[in-house]
């Protein structure tokens, strides 16, 4: 992996960040596919805030970054694609694979366990369902989910490399398929092919139950129709169906200290 890549990997990757991010805010202002029904401003202060502090938090509590681990496990020959042979691209083309697999079975899993439940519902108490949606994790889940990518990094034995595409595509998929853009159906139905779309992940972020429990996918689109969670549709449409959980739905679940309260309040399960 080229050292320039590994010592700017960070901004590499804000960089990224801010580019989709731009387009989807802008994207979603010229040909929105709801009308929202909170405060823009309330709720992207209180969810830009969140996405700013949880790197921060990460960094406190882990002394490597993902891509750094990832070094270490090639240089210590760890992992299943370390042992095997195979030409490099073929290895790194299925570490991808294997670690958006990994983010699907992680996020069922969040819904599924109670404990972790509680604190992926933070991502759910949004009223609207738009770019900056898509980063909304509470600190606490972050650090959970950065404990189980770094096991699956170094029992895969990803590349840096793979690890540093899979994050840029994690990050920019999920700004794309939170964001609040009209697409005509039929490129949403060409889309699904090969990618999680706005309109698919909507569907999850349902007030109905059976709908939040659908469509986990984040990036590639294909776990959700094999493991047989995947809901084409809402039952009341998208411009009818209500986002968000009936448990939450008072203004003040949009701040900042509330977002990070709600792990803590005894509330429904999934």
């Amino acid at each position: 992996m080229n050292p320039f890549i590994i010592d700017n990997a960070v901004p590499i990757r804000f960089g990224f960040f801010l580019i989709v991010f731009i387009g989807m805010a802008a994207w979603e202002r010229l040909s929105p596919r709801r009308p929202l029904t909170a405060s823009r401003r309330t709720r992207w202060f209180g969810n830009l805030a969140v996405t700013f502090l949880n790197p921060v938090v990460l960094r406190l509590v882990f002394p490597l970054t993902a891509i750094e681990v990832a070094i270490l496990s090639r240089e210590h020959q760890w992992g299943v694609l370390n042992a095997i042979g195979g030409p490099g691209w073929l290895k790194g083309a299925a570490a991808v694979v294997a670690l958006d697999l990994a983010i699907y079975l992680q996020h069922v899993l969040f819904h599924r366990v109670h404990f972790l439940w509680r604190f992926h519902r933070m991502h759910h108490i949004d009223f609207d369902i738009d770019v900056t949606t898509g980063a909304r994790f509470h600190p606490i889940e972050i650090v959970l989910s950065m404990v189980l990518k770094i096991a699956t990094i170094v029992l895969l034995g990803a590349p840096p490399l793979s690890v540093l595409v899979f994050e840029i595509l994690l990050n920019a998929t999920s700004m794309f398929n939170h964001s609040n853009i009209l697409l005509p159906l039929r490129m949403d139905g060409l889309l699904r092919l090969f990618l999680v779309t706005p309109d698919m992940h909507r569907v999850h972020h349902s007030i109905l139950r059976q709908e939040t429990n659908s469509n986990f996918g984040f990036n590639m689109p294909w776990w959700d129709r094999l493991f047989g969670t995947y809901r084409a549709q809402p039952a009341a449409g998208h411009e009818s169906m209500v986002i968000g959980l009936g448990d939450f739905r008072e203004g003040k679940y949009l701040s900042l200290p509330w977002m990070i309260a709600v792990p803590f309040l005894r509330k429904r399960k999934p």
